[in-house]
């Protein structure tokens, strides 16, 4: 057999240098070095790079759920207005001038 770089070179290869990731859930955690190569877990910052944009794409504000995020926008264009428990909540008004009488607010000007 001859000694060549190529083919016969990448039959021995089976053990595997990498494993999955708790942070970012890529097979990029090196079981050796104990690090991963894309996120930079165990370290404390998320690893990124000016020179790799298209991987802070993928990764920044907007690719994921955004649970909290997501309704920001909407409460904002209400000034924040807190949420109020049931039990605060004023019962339907039954006449024209409606709750402006539980809220101490005079109608008549």
């Amino acid at each position: 057999r001859e000694m060549t770089k190529g083919t016969q070179s990448f039959g021995p290869r089976q053990n595997k240098t990498h494993g999955l990731c708790v942070r970012c859930g890529r097979r990029s955690w090196h079981i050796q070095g104990k690090k991963c190569a894309s996120c930079g877990y165990p370290a404390a910052k998320m690893r990124n790079f000016n020179w790799g944009s298209k991987a802070k794409r993928r990764r920044t504000t907007g690719t994921g759920r955004m649970k909290y995020l997501a309704d920001i926008p909407r409460r904002a264009k209400n000034f924040f207005v807190p949420a109020l428990r049931p039990s605060q909540w004023l019962p339907r008004p039954r006449n024209k001038e409606g709750n402006a009488r539980q809220l101490g607010v005079d109608v008549r000007v």
